[in-house]
C-alpha cells in the first residue's frame, strides 16, 4: 500500500499545483516551473528510483517549462526511463525569482535558507521543509 502511495505522489503534486494556478487563472501550459531537488534523498548525490524525475516529466507533459535546482546533481542522467537532458540551475535567489512557480522536492539542507525564496511567488513543498516564505503563495503536497 505505501510503494502504491509514494508511485502516485507525483501525480498527486502536479494536480495540487494545477489547481493553485488554476486560484489564479492559469495553467501549466507555458508557466515556468523549478523543480527543487533531483536526489532521491536529502544531501546526497544518489537519484537512482527518484520521483523527481516523473514529477519532472509529468509537468512537461501538461506543457510546463521545467528545469531543477539540485547541489548535488549537476546533470540530470538518462535513465531507463526518462532522459531530461537537463542541468541544474544554481541556488540563488535571483534564479528562483526567474519562475512562476517552485516545487520541493527533495529536502536538501542547501534549500533550508529562507533568503533563496526571496521574490519567489508559489511554491509547493512537498517535505514541509521550508518555512513559508512572506509574500509567497505556499502550500504543502
Amino acid at each position: 500500500m505505501a510503494g502504491e502511495i509514494n508511485t502516485k505522489m507525483p501525480e498527486y503534486v502536479v494536480s495540487r499545483l494545477e489547481h493553485a494556478l488554476a486560484e489564479e487563472n492559469k495553467t501549466l501550459a507555458g508557466t515556468k516551473v523549478l523543480v527543487l531537488g533531483l536526489s532521491y534523498k536529502a544531501d546526497i548525490d544518489d537519484d537512482r528510483e527518484s520521483p523527481s524525475y516523473e514529477l519532472i516529466a509529468l509537468l512537461q507533459e501538461r506543457g510546463a517549462q521545467v528545469a531543477y535546482c539540485d547541489p548535488h546533481i549537476p546533470v540530470a542522467h538518462a535513465g531507463r526511463k526518462h532522459d531530461l537532458g537537463l542541468r541544474s540551475v544554481p541556488l540563488a535567489a535571483e534564479e528562483f525569482a526567474r519562475y512562476d512557480a517552485l516545487v520541493l522536492s527533495t529536502a536538501h539542507t542547501a534549500f533550508r535558507d529562507a533568503a533563496l525564496y526571496k521574490g519567489v511567488r508559489l511554491l509547493c513543498d512537498t517535505r514541509a521543509a521550508v518555512q513559508p516564505p512572506k509574500g509567497c503563495r505556499y502550500f504543502r503536497a
